[in-house]
């Protein structure tokens, strides 16, 4: 088991995993024009993109995390998270890597979100990224397989096998 660190939370990945940093430095080389996801994560049979995204964190103040609340709440968060992840794929793709299934997923670590408020944001980005091409279905490959949206326990409760903890400041 390796642990990977986003702040002061840190995932633990399966040794069988092949974990990377997606958005840091220079490994993007193009953050002057496209967005990046924090992590990627390769399986045998798929991936996995993970945007992490922490208003709680210790050292964040009250008014960013209003103002998180409040993007996140009138969907202002979706365009962001939206390019986060459509320009990950294609960078992935124009790399020759995009071979298996992606699947993406946000962790918001904000504890007060409900299970029915982070599925409203999972339906509202299937809809934005898109999930399934347009609906004559003249796509042969869907350019995600599925979004989810967590929170902390939310994560933990679901993805037993990455747990997420804060790392003590």
């Amino acid at each position: 088991m390796t642990a990977i660190t986003e702040g002061n939370l840190r995932i633990s990945v399966p040794s069988d995993v092949t974990a990377r940093k997606f958005d840091i430095g220079d490994t993007h080389g193009l953050t002057h024009c496209m967005k990046a996801v924090d992590l990627i994560l390769e399986f045998k049979d798929h991936f996995l993109f993970i945007e992490i995204k922490d208003p709680e964190h210790p050292q964040a103040n009250a008014m960013d995390r209003d103002t998180f609340i409040k993007k996140f709440q009138t969907g202002k968060i979706d365009e962001d998270l939206k390019y986060k992840y459509r320009d990950s794929f294609l960078y992935e793709w124009a790399c020759g890597k995009i071979e298996k299934p992606i699947y993406y997923y946000v962790l918001i670590a904000i504890d007060g979100l409900t299970e029915a408020d982070l599925q409203a944001k999972a339906d509202d980005l299937k809809r934005k990224v898109p999930q399934c091409g347009p609906s004559s279905g003249i796509w042969k490959h869907w350019i995600v397989e599925d979004v989810m949206v967590f929170n902390l326990s939310t994560w933990n409760k679901h993805l037993k096998d990455f747990p997420i903890r804060r790392s003590i400041p």
